[in-house]
């Protein structure tokens, strides 16, 4: 097996999510949202954080990729059984999700420590609405062109 944080986590998606809900709230978010797939999985978190302009809202979407998860740890599968492949669907949601919590767990925590603001941690996951898709997507769509150097000359 690839050694992966969470890979047997059976800490259920639920708890996971409320976790990060709390977490976000004692960092000044609001207006939290969860965002469902087409199984009826949960797959994205969406919230707003105070801005840097009069405080002004900005949202922010937090993905968990259940299915780049999933392809990973059913390809670590030699022979599956019958029914192995549901069980590891359901270990790739709880999975993504602990690990989603751990992540934002250490991110809130450095904001608190005074170590990063929180738009400066969530930046990457700033979300636009219109053209449904986060800072970051927008970025690699553009070749990161709006960066000030080159991907590769860093």
């Amino acid at each position: 097996m690839v050694n992966i944080r969470n890979y047997t986590s059976g800490v259920p998606v639920e708890r996971s999510v409320s976790f990060i809900e709390k977490r976000l709230v004692e960092t000044g978010a609001s207006h939290i949202m969860k965002q469902y797939g087409p199984e009826g999985e949960l797959s994205n978190i969406i919230f707003s954080l105070p801005g840097p302009r009069n405080n002004a809202p900005v949202p922010i979407k937090l993905p968990a990729n259940i299915e780049k998860c999933h392809s990973l740890l059913a390809g670590q599968v030699k022979r599956p059984r019958k029914g192995t492949m549901a069980k590891i669907r359901s270990q790739a949601e709880r999975t993504a999700w602990k690990l989603l919590a751990d992540w934002v767990d250490v991110q809130i925590s450095m904001i608190k420590l005074g170590q990063a603001e929180p738009l400066e941690i969530f930046l990457p996951y700033l979300f636009d609405s219109h053209r449904q898709q986060t800072f970051y997507g927008s970025l690699k769509e553009s070749g990161f062109k709006a960066l000030p150097f080159t991907p590769s000359s860093v």
